[in-house]
């Protein structure tokens, strides 16, 4: 019997050991997790900690119990120290007993994901200062609101960050925000888009400094009382890191698993790395652009998913690829809704693409419709052609999952004055009888044909 060995037990391990399993029944399967958590939504920590989600549990998709009757072993509680791909075996310790073990493999799926980005910040390690990765991070978060604090800070202007400064305002906590770029969002958005979006959020009451590094964390006692920033100090008995994060690959790089320009697994379009036998999915790799057809790094769990199910797919015995990826993404702050796709207008210019953008403001709904609300879009073209290239939109409900639309057209590698004509659905209370991303195209073809 072939032994599949998967290491990492999170969405794009877990997701590859399933399908591994349905596509051989007879593959023994172990997962070493070197939590004690599998298979959970990490991205619905967020609405846990702000009181959306009531259990904790409601987040993990499939217990490790649920998963040996699948014939899938889980063993939580062990970290793989070593691989060795030429004798095919793996080092493995016991984080609770302190022992080391070896295990032999035939196949191997590396899904380490990727670690937290820790600047070097002075005080991180301080009494409630909190990451917001693991269940472990949310149950402690949760718990340290128990009894609100006074303030609140958000270290992180990115989609982390904003999703945790939206559960402390929905808790009536006061909260501050600080980004080091001059714009929130400024790794998935154009700076006009991250300034619309800061400016409603400050608008619903929630304090944002861009361009303010934190320079400190100040703690009495051992615990956190306040963040300096820009040489200003600013009280805080709570604080939220959320500053990205950077593929898991240092155990495949010590292994001789190589890794890519972006510092992710190198994978080729079935997920086999470059080493004999080892698999890669999830956030510890790279994904081919559909876009520039460059290798990029994104933490996306719908991006992980679907790496693992390729990756088990072919681990199993089967045929299937990967296709790359677009970078699509969705979020919101209490009612605002921000959502992206494809390039930006600086990542266009990054790749080499002469590009021009678009500007549209438009609407959910007919304009008399009186649940209407504003939306704005901005499309990213190449000039000339009119080639799709990216959008990017900020709305009130109804207006972020509206960038499926512009997905689907960036998937088909479709032109501005193709989408232009697209037949999209009307009715007065979803759009005008012209959809916003038809209008969008159009303002797009235009500035497209500008020389």
């Amino acid at each position: 019997m072939s032994r599949l060995i998967v290491v990492g037990g999170d969405a794009a391990g877990m997701s590859g050991a399933s399908q591994a399993r349905r596509m051989d029944p007879g593959l023994d399967i172990v997962v070493f997790e070197r939590t004690h958590w599998v298979s959970y939504a990490a991205c619905g920590i967020p609405y846990y900690v702000g009181g959306d989600v009531e259990e904790l549990r409601q987040l993990q998709a499939r217990t490790p119990e649920q998963f040996a009757t699948m014939g899938i072993d889980v063993r939580l509680g062990q970290e793989v120290t070593a691989i060795n791909v030429s004798a095919r075996s793996i080092r493995v310790r016991d984080l609770e007993a302190g022992t080391d073990a070896e295990f032999a493999y035939d196949l191997l799926l590396y899904a380490t994901g990727a670690r937290p980005l820790l600047p070097p910040i002075e005080g991180l390690d301080l009494d409630g200062v909190y990451q917001v990765r693991t269940l472990d991070d949310a149950r402690s978060l949760r718990s340290a609101l128990e009894a609100p604090p006074r303030n609140a800070v958000v270290i992180g202007g990115g989609y982390i960050g904003l999703e945790v400064a939206e559960a402390f305002h929905n808790l009536h906590i006061p909260v501050t925000v600080f980004e080091m770029a001059p714009t929130v969002l400024s790794r998935t958005m154009d700076p006009e888009m991250g300034e619309l979006v800061a400016s409603k959020v400050r608008a619903l009451g929630i304090e944002i400094h861009t361009g303010t590094p934190v320079d400190a964390v100040i703690g009495e006692n051992g615990r956190v009382v306040a963040v300096e920033g820009s040489g200003t100090t600013y009280p805080a008995d709570i604080v939220a890191l959320g500053l990205g994060s950077i593929p898991n690959a240092a155990l495949a790089d010590a292994s001789g698993i190589p890794l890519g320009p972006t510092g992710g697994v190198a994978v080729d379009d079935h997920q086999q790395t470059g080493a004999d036998g080892v698999y890669a999915a999830g956030d510890c790799t790279e994904a081919i652009h559909r876009v520039t057809g460059n290798p990029v790094n994104l933490h996306l769990g719908t991006v992980a998913n679907k790496q693992g199910r390729v990756a088990g797919t072919n681990l199993g015995g089967g045929s299937a690829t990967f296709p790359g990826v677009l970078g699509t993404a969705i979020t919101k702050v209490v009612d605002i809704e921000i959502a992206r796709t494809g390039l930006t207008l600086s990542e266009a210019a990054d790749a080499g693409i002469d590009a021009v953008a678009a500007g549209l403001r438009s609407s959910t709904a007919a304009g008399y419709w009186p649940m209407s609300t504003s939306m704005r879009i901005r499309t990213v073209v190449e000039r000339r052609s009119g080639r799709l290239l990216g959008a990017q939109i900020v709305g009130g409900p109804g207006a972020g999952k509206r960038i499926d639309t512009f997905a689907t057209a960036l998937w088909a590698g479709m032109t501005a004055d193709e989408l232009e004509y697209v037949d999209l659905s009307y009715s007065p209370p979803f759009s005008g009888v012209w959809d916003p991303a038809n209008v969008a195209a159009r303002k797009a073809r235009r500035a497209a044909a500008r020389q």
